[in-house]
């Protein structure tokens, strides 16, 4: 007999603010979902750093999510992404 495996917290469909809306589309959506989304944005629009890929360099939109236009470390934007999941 097969067990179900348990659902994590980040698989759990999240509520995101209007500002991460407008990067990667309407919530709810996991976690694991959100930040796949962001690299896709991130990717699609050209907003890494060309020297050190690490570094995200926000556009508009991502820079509302982000805090401000100056250039993150990717492991910094999880954590700004926090701030913007309910």
């Amino acid at each position: 007999m097969a067990t179900k495996k348990k659902n994590s917290a980040f698989m759990q469909p999240v509520e995101i603010s209007d500002d991460l809306k407008a990067v990667v589309g309407p919530g709810p959506l996991p976690r694991t979902e959100i930040i796949k989304k962001l690299w896709a944005y991130i990717k699609k629009n050209n907003l890494q750093d060309e020297k050190n890929k690490r570094n995200i360099i926000p556009d508009e939109k991502l820079a509302k999510v982000f805090g401000g236009k100056a250039a993150i470390d990717m492991f910094q934007m999880t954590k700004k992404v926090s701030a913007h999941i309910k």
